[in-house]
């Protein structure tokens, strides 16, 4: 049996809302145990002896069967999540700025984002590849309206990324 953390995209941010303890309880009922949930953005921790892409292809079935939205999920080990967040290259406690890892499932998507780097205010934003992420530092105030926050709003990266604060990671992994 593994612990797999489950990162769900959109949830509870831009209409679709979905109650802690509801999304606990489909996960349960779909055969995943030890479901917990961090925070009220999408977060989760499970158990499962699936592979990765089982859980995560189970885990969208069952999102969309019992919510009707087209879930979309990242799924990675609890090892894999402690290392990235270790990781993060820049300061994660940087006065005025904000933390982000970018998760993603499709890997051209990621190098399409990575792209953007020299093209990027470094008095506003800065990026940074990691293993299947990108790290992304951004004053606050400017996430949406940042060059590299409109590029990941795109439709084409809605189905394959989803951003985390590395706040957050730390919640999930504590």
């Amino acid at each position: 049996m593994s612990e797999w953390v489950v990162l769900l995209r959109g949830i509870n941010v831009g209409g679709i809302n979905i109650k802690m303890a509801d999304l606990r309880e489909a996960l349960t009922s779909a055969g995943f145990t030890d479901v917990r949930t961090v925070l009220a953005t999408g977060n989760v921790l499970l158990g499962s002896s699936l592979t990765a892409d089982a859980v995560k292809a189970q885990a969208e079935s069952t999102l969309a069967q019992a919510f009707g939205y087209q879930a979309w999920v990242v799924v990675l080990n609890v090892p894999t999540l402690r290392a990235i967040v270790e990781s993060y290259p820049f300061d994660a406690e940087r006065e005025g700025w904000h933390p982000y890892v970018v998760f993603g499932s499709d890997d051209s998507h990621l190098t399409e984002l990575s792209a953007l780097a020299e093209e990027l205010d470094s008095e506003l934003e800065r990026i940074a590849e990691g293993n299947s992420v990108l790290y992304w530092e951004v004053r606050k105030g400017n996430t949406t309206d940042s060059a590299f926050g409109k590029s990941t709003a795109k439709a084409k990266y809605k189905a394959t990324t989803t951003t985390r604060n590395v706040r957050t990671l730390v919640k999930i992994l504590a």
